[in-house]
């Protein structure tokens, strides 16, 4: 009896004298016969029919090729009566098996894609990281394991405690970061706690998601540049000493100044830099901080420009800052003809003028504005 014979008229009888057989030939004519079966009549299968059907599937599975396990695997995705003993025996084979699956099943538990996270390889993470719906506790498991594409699902649940988790991760996890402020459930408060670290681009996506006015945007950069300095203080494990001494001896030289400025960093002494600059441009260490740290080096120039430093030795200090965070230095080659331009042109007359409003406590953005910094 031919396949074709066997879809158009089913014959029980016919399929269980193939299932007793045990040749390598026989199996892959069996698992054709079935494959063809769902092909053409997979909507008109009685259950009796289906059932027998998954029972010889089950035990076909271990016996034949990949590439048959393959094309029962897309077959079984879509339905929603596929008994649960033989999905489990497909979702933990080979990636190329489980993934139809893996991302399309509706019948499969979550203690199924728990387990599979858990004792499975990426690519089945992956793989389950892409399905339409996944629960809080599935999402959790990802989170675990350091999923990426868990993150960037919007109709993935992901837990409060799971979202504060990849929030702090987000901290050293760059690719976290635009993904989980896309996402439609991050509260405020957690979005304003990445503000503290993420890029200029994505502060003014919080900016405008959340509708933050202009004072709790300074409070929040403020903040960041005390976060900031504090972090970089801790890394270095000491306190800068004797700073105020050193900038009070330096005072009215500029040139001086900047080659004391470029031997603190390039001996990696950022606290003492910090500490120096703020000394002598008399502002408060977090604004110095956030000066370094902010992405473009714009008021970095302006308070250098400001106490004399030469545009060679300025060059060496903004090339140097921007080993203090990974992301400006990752933007060295963008930002860095840019601002020697703007050093170059700027007055320092009005670069002062911009200190001195900063000295007295004016807004740093709308100070800064004041210049024209576009050379």
């Amino acid at each position: 009896m031919t396949v074709d014979t066997v879809t158009e008229n089913f014959d029980a009888n016919y399929l269980f004298k193939l299932a007793r057989d045990k040749s390598a030939e026989t199996r892959t004519t069996l698992a054709n016969i079935i494959s063809d079966l769902f092909d053409n009549q997979g909507d008109i299968l009685s259950d009796r029919e289906r059932k027998l059907i998954f029972n010889i599937m089950h035990g076909l599975i271990h016996e034949v090729e990949i590439s048959v396990r393959k094309n029962f695997s897309k077959q079984l995705a879509s339905l929603p009566d596929a008994p649960q003993e033989l999905l489990s025996e497909l979702i933990n084979d080979e990636i190329d098996v489980a993934y139809p699956l893996l991302v399309k099943s509706t019948v499969l538990r979550d203690m199924d894609l728990v387990d599979v996270i858990r004792l499975r390889t990426h690519e089945h993470q992956l793989a389950i990281s892409l399905r339409e719906d996944i629960s809080e506790g599935v999402s959790d498991a990802l989170v675990e394991t350091g999923s990426e594409g868990v993150i960037k699902n919007q109709n993935a649940k992901i837990s409060e405690s799971a979202m504060e988790y990849l929030v702090e991760q987000s901290k050293r996890v760059d690719t976290y970061q635009e993904p989980l402020l896309h996402r439609h459930e991050l509260k405020e408060d957690l979005a304003k706690r990445m503000f503290m670290w993420v890029s200029a681009a994505l502060r003014k996506h919080i900016v405008n998601r959340y509708e933050i006015n202009n004072e709790e945007v300074e409070n929040l950069l403020e903040r960041a540049a005390r976060e900031g300095i504090e972090e970089t203080i801790d890394n270095q494990k000491h306190k800068p000493t004797g700073a105020k001494k050193l900038a009070a001896a330096l005072k009215g030289d500029g040139e001086k100044a900047a080659n004391l400025l470029v031997e603190v960093l390039s001996d990696g002494e950022v606290p003492l830099f910090l500490a120096l600059l703020a000394e002598l441009t008399e502002l408060k260490e977090y604004l110095t901080a956030r000066m370094v740290f902010e992405e473009g080096g714009d008021g970095l120039a302006i308070a250098c420009k400001a106490i004399g430093v030469p545009d060679a030795q300025f060059d060496r200090i903004f090339r140097m800052s921007r080993g203090a965070k990974p992301h400006l230095a990752m933007r060295l080659r963008i930002d860095s003809p840019r601002i020697k331009k703007l050093y170059r042109h700027m007055n320092p007359e009005d670069a002062q003028r911009v200190l001195r409003r900063w000295q007295r406590g004016s807004d740093f953005l709308a100070a800064m504005r004041s210049l024209n910094v576009n050379g």
